[in-house]
């Protein structure tokens, strides 16, 4: 090749040869992040979930300031939230005067790439914040430092204007301020949420005994660090107190309840890795081992950690995350040169751990009856879980019952792909308008075959014998925990009646029962399906005929409704010619108009489940046996629509 270019004129050698390599495009950094937002926000997202880009953004600022606590220069954060605007303002150093322009628009400068700046700092690639001001409508940064101040304004990552260094207000102290709104071209119609906004709150305080944060005017401080996450985290009663161990770099609290299935929280420099990692494996793996080499039986690790509750918190010297969202460490050592993460949490779990039990003899009895009651549960439901699995294979589940999607898993680390979905529906009508025009990759489907039992108070053979739930639970393979969940995403999908209603509560108190982790890792949703379709009932019927409007368009001018507030606003928009269909089962809605309602744009809530619900006891009421208590409960609360409101 080389020979055969000699003397020749090569300027259009590419045109001629490659001509694909003609539009290379060099991008300014933070136009990249414009343009691949996933690369480092993760999703999008309208704010609905807990995981769209927006609480990223939120969180991107936080740790910055919280890393300024870490390392010793204030203990006081002041966090507002007002029409979607956020404003954090941190009292550590301040951001050198001369670089504020710089900190927020120029890709990887930070002053944290010397560790020994920031030790156990979450930030250290000099992203976060100007991934946050790429992706925001504005962002003012305002930084302060020995009675000086510099101000810097963006718009969509783009520099408006700079102060240089001025004289700052009398008495401002030290630190850093930053006020951004998510950019609404990226993050449609977005809303932030407080029951997403305020655990990530918690959860900063909780890891930062020393560090108050004041939320929109509430002030959060914890006294006992991870032992308060624990406490308010705790769904049910522990059996035992919490166990709580606290040294320099790790920080470990542990206990058991009476629920099935195991809780686990873990964190990283004060992030939350809900996803685990490499910690996580290790503190699960030592604290199993630890137990069993205690009691010195031949306990199963499953069965030491069934109704277990337990969080770790460790500081590591430049983390490896998986990502930029931070939510699952991959790193394997503590620092560079130091002990393996397994062996320093394995090692700190077996000294700690023992010397626990050995004196505290109560607790260990407790902790034994209940491992020895998770066994014995076990054991008893062996025959009739391998009768259950035979069961399955004979009715030919992935036949019969699932429709299952074609990918799970991601090819180069075999984890499970967070755009996977499982919607579980009701009858073969609503299964079957959401296989025809689902995304086969990723989304399954799933068919109940009428009303599920109701599961409350029994005991979890009841998953094996009940047919139903014994297929449901080999579908999402969750027999031996949630670690084998095949799916990101466990949507509930029933109509929207009274019968599609009660189906869904008799879903929710059998993973309430038997699954409670999945609720509580953020697992499972309910799909929002519009009630009412409101349309031009003209240019519908002109449509029908075969008509056009005289613009030009076929388009039917129509608004889904998922409220009555959506309603009437869609029929004063459309005035007298509103055509109002009210959708009573999903098998009603068309399979191109079904197309939009699980794409990208879907509506989920997702279900959550907190200590002040008081589950227990709105399960007892709700699901329990008390019939005439609970009906006249229904009969005293009981709102009977006006038949002229419905129609308006």
């Amino acid at each position: 090749m080389i020979e055969e270019l000699a003397g020749q004129n090569t300027d259009n050698l590419l045109d001629k040869e490659v001509g694909e390599y003609n539009n290379l495009v060099t991008l300014e950094s933070l136009e990249h992040v414009r343009l691949r937002p996933g690369m480092y926000i993760g999703r999008l997202g309208d704010g609905s979930q807990s995981d769209d880009g927006i609480y990223v953004l939120f969180k991107e600022v936080m740790d910055n300031a919280v890393d300024e606590h870490l390392a010793g220069f204030g203990n006081v954060i002041e966090v507002t939230l007002v029409d979607n605007v956020v404003t954090i303002r941190d009292h550590g150093r301040g951001i050198p005067l001369a670089d504020v322009v710089n900190a927020a628009s120029k890709m990887n400068t930070s002053g944290k790439f010397d560790s020994s700046n920031y030790k156990g700092s979450v930030g250290l690639n000099g992203v976060g914040l100007k991934a946050t001001n790429a992706l925001s409508e504005f962002l003012v940064l305002q930084s302060f430092r020995d009675r000086k101040t510099s101000i810097a304004k963006f718009e969509r990552g783009k520099l408006l204007g700079e102060t240089g260094i001025i004289d700052a207000p009398e008495g401002a102290d030290n630190g850093t301020l930053v006020s951004f709104k998510p950019d609404s071209e990226l993050f449609k119609h977005f809303a932030y949420r407080d029951d997403y906004i305020e655990p990530m709150i918690k959860n900063y305080s909780y890891l930062n005994t020393g560090l108050t944060i004041i939320y929109n005017g509430k002030k959060y401080k914890s006294t006992h660090g991870l032992a308060d996450l624990v406490n308010d985290y705790m769904t049910n009663e522990p059996l035992y107190p919490l166990i709580h161990f606290k040294d320099k770099d790790i920080e470990v609290v542990l206990t058991h309840t009476s629920q099935y299935g195991e809780e686990f929280y873990s964190f990283v420099n004060g992030q939350h890795t809900t996803q685990g990692g490499t910690h996580q494996s290790a503190f699960r793996e030592a604290l199993s081992r630890t137990i069993k080499e205690f009691y010195n039986k031949g306990f199963e690790y499953n069965d030491i950690r069934n109704g277990m509750v337990a969080a770790i918190s460790i500081k590591v010297i430049e983390p490896i995350f998986e990502s930029q969202t931070k939510i699952k460490l991959g790193s394997t050592l503590m620092y560079d040169g130091g002990p393996t993460i397994y062996k320093f949490i394995n090692d700190y779990i077996k000294k700690e751990l023992d010397n626990y039990l050995h004196k505290n003899q109560e607790v260990a009895d407790v902790m034994l009856k209940k491992i020895i009651a998770s066994e014995k549960e076990r054991k008893a439901m062996a025959g009739v879980a391998k009768q259950a699995r035979e069961n399955a294979k004979k009715v030919a589940l992935h036949n019969r019952k699932l429709r299952d999607c074609r990918v799970h898993f991601n090819d180069a680390k075999g984890e499970r792909r967070d755009d996977t979905m499982i919607f579980v529906t009701e009858g073969d009508s609503a299964s079957g308008s959401i296989t025809k025009i689902r995304d086969v990759e990723t989304q399954a489907v799933f068919s109940l075959r009428g009303k599920p039992l109701n599961s409350y108070g029994m005991q979890q053979r009841i998953v094996y014998k009940n047919e139903e739930f014994n297929l449901l639970q080999a579908a999402l393979n969750i027999e031996g925990g949630i670690d084998g969940l095949r799916y990101n995403k466990v949507i509930i999908a029933t109509d929207a009646d009274v019968d599609g209603m009660h189906i869904r509560l008799l879903l929710i108190t059998f993973l309430l029962q038997f699954f409670p982790e999945l609720i509580k890792t953020g697992h499972v949703y309910i799909l929002q399906t519009p009630l009412f379709r409101v349309r031009n009932k003209k240019e519908a019927k002109r449509k029908r005929r075969g008509g056009k409007k005289e613009a030009g368009s076929n388009k039917v001018e129509t608004y889904y409704c998922y409220n009555d507030e959506e309603r009437i606003a869609a029929i004063n928009k459309l005035g007298d010619n509103a055509e109002i269909t009210r959708f009573k089962g999903l098998g009603e809605i068309s399979d191109d108009e079904f197309r939009d309602f699980i794409g990208p744009d879907m509506r989920l809530d997702r279900v959550t489940l907190r200590k002040e619900d008081a589950v227990q006891e709105m399960l007892a009421f709700y699901m329990g046996k008390n019939t005439m208590e609970r009906q006249n409960f229904i009969i005293d609360n009981l709102v009977l629509e006006d038949e002229e409101d419905i129609t308006k």
